[in-house]
């Protein structure tokens, strides 16, 4: 591998996180006033169950307790530890799941590793990809049925997957989705960011052709203070140490835009959005590019080892 290749992904990525952190800056500095707006207020969902994974620290723990402070059931799915760590334990989970009969109104694709060394996960997949994609496209497929029978007319069951910034400087290879020929940490954790805001467009197409009260949306939750960061250069957490109480978010803050998601009754039926500090914001031009989507979904199907359904819907 080439030093120039390690380089560009790498220089990329610290690129649009630096942009995410200045623009974050900017958005703190008048909330240190007293004239900060109130945190939103959403309706109680009592009855309501939501599957929240990598729930137990960070964003995803936040996510759960606000969820479960509305009246949900939430049900937590740590597949990044030993708990659903193959894609053979996922599809076992899902048979519990489903064996014990009861709804499922709001699923959250929140687990993710970042910056890992090259290494491959119990299925032999490049680990951001099989861990932060795969696992994901694999669980919501296999939970889709149980998502379409509790969506309504008036109240849509939904999906929320949460991507990163890091999704504009993705590239997506095709013909080298576990990153074999050219491995750079940088570029493999960018590029399976990139595949969920696929994915989510295509699932929502795929969603809207079959008439299903289910909505897919993806969120970004900027720059935020979690224990992602163990695999950055020393100088980088030493850097993040210092100042993350000023430039990155909480991870409370972090989970906003996946609980504005979630339950917000202003994203009733509002699907295939990109969401950024609870906003409709326009992702990366290549994310819009339907015959990619089409195509990494195939190859995905195959991955996991799926039909491929959506092969009937144009």
């Amino acid at each position: 591998m080439s030093l120039l290749s390690a380089l560009v992904p790498l220089l990329r990525v610290y690129r649009i996180g630096l942009l995410v952190i200045l623009h974050q800056l900017r958005r703190r500095l008048p909330l240190l006033r007293p004239s900060c707006p109130p945190a939103p207020v959403f309706p109680t969902q009592n009855g309501k169950v939501a599957i929240v994974t990598g729930g137990t620290k960070g964003i995803g723990y936040q996510t759960v307790k606000h969820l479960a402070r509305l009246g949900m059931h939430v049900i937590i799915v740590e597949f990044l530890y030993c708990d659903l760590a193959s894609m053979k334990s996922i599809r076992q989970f899902v048979q519990r799941f489903r064996a014990k009969n009861c709804p499922l109104h709001v699923l959250v694709n929140n687990a993710g590793v970042m910056l890992v060394p090259e290494r491959k996960t119990e299925d032999g997949f490049e680990e951001h990809f099989g861990l932060n994609y795969l696992g994901h496209f694999l669980l919501t497929n296999l939970l889709l049925d149980k998502l379409k029978q509790s969506g309504t007319h008036s109240h849509n069951a939904r999906i929320i997957t949460v991507s990163s910034a890091t999704h504009y400087v993705g590239e997506l290879h095709l013909n080298d989705l576990q990153s074999r020929c050219s491995y750079s940490p940088h570029g493999a954790y960018a590029q399976s960011k990139l595949a969920l805001v696929l994915f989510t467009y295509r699932l929502q197409h795929l969603l809207t052709a079959n008439g299903s009260h289910v909505t897919a949306n993806v969120v970004d939750p900027g720059v935020v203070n979690t224990e992602l960061y163990k695999h950055v250069f020393w100088v980088i957490k030493v850097v993040k140490w210092m100042t993350a109480w000023l430039f990155f978010k909480t991870p409370e803050e972090g989970a906003a835009t996946s609980i504005y998601a979630a339950v917000s009754p202003e994203m009733e039926g509002a699907g295939g959005c990109y969401l950024y500090n609870e906003t409709r914001t326009k992702s990366a031009d290549v994310a819009y590019d339907e015959e990619l989507q089409r195509r990494l979904w195939t190859e995905s199907c195959k991955m996991v080892g799926i039909s491929d359904e959506s092969s009937r819907v144009p």
